[in-house]
């Protein structure tokens, strides 16, 4: 089953760019931008990944990222995490990135987006792997800096496919984010937003994500099956939920594999993702091996990954003739 899984055509939806800050590569960047890290090796660096739920992943996340100053600091990341999908034959990836994070330490947005940009570039050039860039806004930040930075982005409207919403959820629902998700779709950005797994009024974020602000996507959203109206709504809309089993499973003391199996017999357009892999460790293929899939079933999800990847339509068929030319072996 695992080689099953490693050569299986595969999108990944859920992917935290600067959640692929691998440790080896936070020395490398620690180094070259004269910063001293609190880690003597990266086995201690390693170690200090001690968290239990979202909050305490949330600070060493965040901790994380002093390291990433340059445009070339950024390129380096995402073309080591794009080389990595491209090893477990992820075709086309949806990649997260949070440029508060970065320009409330005084990064500038164009730094940031212009190093992605580039390896994304560049990737596709020479491992053959297509991606998107999709910005989100810290939730746990007022809306206006939301909104600020929403407006900062246009000029880069080309090289962005959408917007979504993720960090500490408690107290920050997405009814605070509605004029800044009004004013995205106005400027044409597809929409997806974090309904964190088990977190307070879950299945009311998950509710106004739907039926107010009118997402595209959910990120997360395990809790829908909590309310069977909900999961009526999402099979009849056609909207996907990008879950991240090995990320469940450190912050909330489980995969929520059973949860998820059961939104896939019902016709959820579910797929699996690796959220933060420097953080939880396992990309794609690991979070699939986690589920205890049939083959049909690994088969049956990267089918709903490419059908709500935000690609025009001749892509999205190229790449499920791919995934179907494969599963007929």
């Amino acid at each position: 089953m695992n080689d099953f899984i490693k050569g299986l055509p595969k999108a990944e939806l859920h992917l935290h760019i600067e959640g692929t800050l691998e440790p080896e590569l936070k020395f490398e960047l620690a180094g070259r931008n004269g910063i001293v890290l609190p880690y003597a090796t990266i086995e201690e660096l390693r170690a200090a990944y001690d968290f239990d739920d979202l909050p305490s992943f949330l600070k060493i996340y965040y901790e994380g990222m002093g390291v990433l100053r340059t445009e070339p600091d950024f390129y380096d990341l995402a073309f080591a995490y794009l080389r990595k999908a491209a090893s477990q034959n992820v075709r086309y990836a949806e990649i997260f990135f949070d440029p508060q994070a970065h320009t409330s330490r005084g990064v500038p947005f164009d730094i940031v987006i212009r190093g992605l940009r580039r390896a994304i570039l560049d990737a596709e050039k020479q491992l053959g792997i297509r991606a998107q860039l999709i910005m989100c806004f810290l939730r746990d930040f007022q809306a206006e800096y939301a909104m600020a930075t929403l407006l900062e982005s246009l000029p880069y409207k080309e090289w962005i496919v959408g917007v979504g919403l993720d960090s500490d959820e408690k107290g920050n629902p997405p009814a605070k984010f509605a004029a800044v998700y009004e004013r995205a779709r106005q400027e044409g950005y597809l929409l997806t937003m974090h309904c964190d797994v088990d977190q307070e009024n879950s299945v009311e974020h998950i509710r106004q994500a739907i039926e107010d602000i009118g997402v595209d996507r959910i990120d997360h959203g395990v809790n829908i099956l909590e309310d069977p109206t909900l999961v009526e709504k999402v099979i009849d809309r056609g909207i996907g939920l990008t879950c991240c089993p090995i990320s469940n499973g450190i912050v909330t003391r489980s995969t929520k594999a059973a949860e998820i199996k059961k939104l896939l017999g019902q016709g959820v357009r579910v797929t699996i993702n690796s959220d933060d892999p420097a953080y939880f460790p396992g990309y794609v293929a690991e979070n699939l091996a986690e589920m205890g899939f049939t083959q049909e079933e690994l088969v049956q999800v990267q089918r709903n990954a490419f059908e709500i990847t935000w690609l025009p339509r001749h892509l999205k068929d190229a790449f499920l003739a791919e995934l179907e030319e494969y599963a007929a072996r």
